[in-house]
């Protein structure tokens, strides 16, 4: 069976739809900036709800953003329905500024399963700044995940 293409228009747009039916990604205000197949742009908005005690972003978000980016670049890799199936994150410095943009690529991509990385930026009066790097396997859900 010939391989199917669509347009990159129609792709982010498949991909937001994904993002829309994920209720803590409404919750925090994701936005899919990027999608093409091993690649992801995702940006997320620092708000006083998505801060701890000390005032910058909680790691939780900062992993969630990871976490994300990581599954929709071994998504779009593989090409099916996918999980993280193992993922780990270094926080480099406190995130604080106007926003979180991840980006993040898969590195290798098996049958079943594909290695990601991602890069996780601060974004403070226009100027990106590292703030955590992350690294993921992104594995086929199987045809009956149950």
């Amino acid at each position: 069976m010939p391989e199917m293409t669509v347009s990159p228009e129609v792709f982010l747009a498949m991909g937001r739809e994904v993002l829309a039916s994920q209720p803590f990604s409404q919750l925090i205000g994701a936005e899919l900036v990027a999608l093409s197949p091993g690649r992801c742009e995702l940006h997320v908005p620092i708000t006083e709800a998505v801060k701890q005690q000390h005032g910058f972003v909680h790691g939780g978000v900062l992993s969630y953003a990871a976490d994300n980016a990581l599954t929709y670049a071994g998504g779009t890799a593989l090409r099916v329905p996918v999980v993280t199936s193992e993922f780990k994150i270094n926080y480099l410095r406190p995130a604080i500024g106007e926003s979180l943009i991840a980006r993040a690529e898969a590195v290798h991509t098996g049958k079943s399963q594909a290695v990601c990385r991602c890069d996780v930026f601060v974004v403070k009066d226009g100027e990106e700044k590292l703030c955590a790097v992350a690294q993921g396997t992104i594995a086929a859900l199987p045809a009956s995940p149950i």
